[in-house]
């Protein structure tokens, strides 16, 4: 089982140009893995993590509905705010300035795991940062993602999560508010979720912490929990 990660971080990207990246990973590794059923010698499948972070933009998942996006398609165009239906779970988000993207590209036949418990350790390697801050994010029950205070009244989500597999390779990931301009969801219904919040590390703060210090702690729980290793090969293009 290869283990070792290769580690991209693509400062602002599109997120269609973003997307590109991922698929081409994620033939690459589907490939790989197909050719080894039929050979007696193994070729590693190799493991693929991006940071991004997109224009803003809103993303309806596989299973979303479009009236969960408030704004009309001119309105849409006033803002200069993209609109892209895309092929991972879960229904709408919104994706901009001030978040950390993580795009794990990785076959989950080299960690040992299955979908379901691949989406609960992405949920706890951001519990485990935001705890580095003195937040406590939570699960809350039949929802993916993380939260604060998710069974209260002031229930609000700091860190969504939506991904595709095939052949046990993932794509897409989770999207954490750091000083995310919040009003941007105001014109959707996000995740689908009535009723519920949504939060930032700067709201729960009171300052907005550090991206990069941010996105250092992600890897180093995200390496713990998963028991891999990177390797940097960082592209930033902006």
């Amino acid at each position: 089982m290869n283990r070792k990660i290769f580690l991209i971080d693509t400062g602002i990207m599109a997120y269609d140009d973003a997307y590109q990246m991922q698929k081409n990973f994620f033939e690459i590794i589907k490939s790989i893995k197909i050719r080894n059923k039929n050979e007696e010698v193994q070729i590693p499948t190799p493991n693929y993590f991006i940071f991004t972070e997109h224009p803003h933009v809103y993303t309806l998942g596989k299973s979303g509905k479009e009236e969960h996006l408030l704004l009309p398609e001119e309105q849409l165009k006033q803002k200069q705010i993209g609109f892209i239906h895309t092929d991972r779970g879960g229904d709408i988000t919104y994706h901009g300035p001030g978040q950390i993207v993580g795009y794990p590209v990785i076959d989950l036949d080299n960690f040992g795991i299955d979908i379901i418990r691949y989406i609960r350790l992405l949920e706890e390697v951001i519990i485990r940062v935001m705890d580095e801050y003195s937040l406590m994010g939570e699960r809350s029950e039949g929802e993916t993602g993380v939260w604060i205070a998710p069974n209260t009244p002031r229930a609000r989500k700091i860190c969504a999560i939506g991904v595709r597999t095939s052949r046990y390779v993932t794509m897409h990931g989770f999207a954490l508010n750091v000083s995310t301009n919040l009003t941007y969801f105001n014109h959707i219904i996000p995740c689908g979720i009535k009723n519920k919040g949504v939060t930032s590390m700067e709201k729960e703060l009171g300052f907005a912490p550090d991206r990069e210090e941010v996105k250092t702690k992600i890897i180093r729980h995200f390496a713990e929990i998963f028991d891999a290793r990177f390797e940097n090969l960082s592209m930033r293009l902006s």
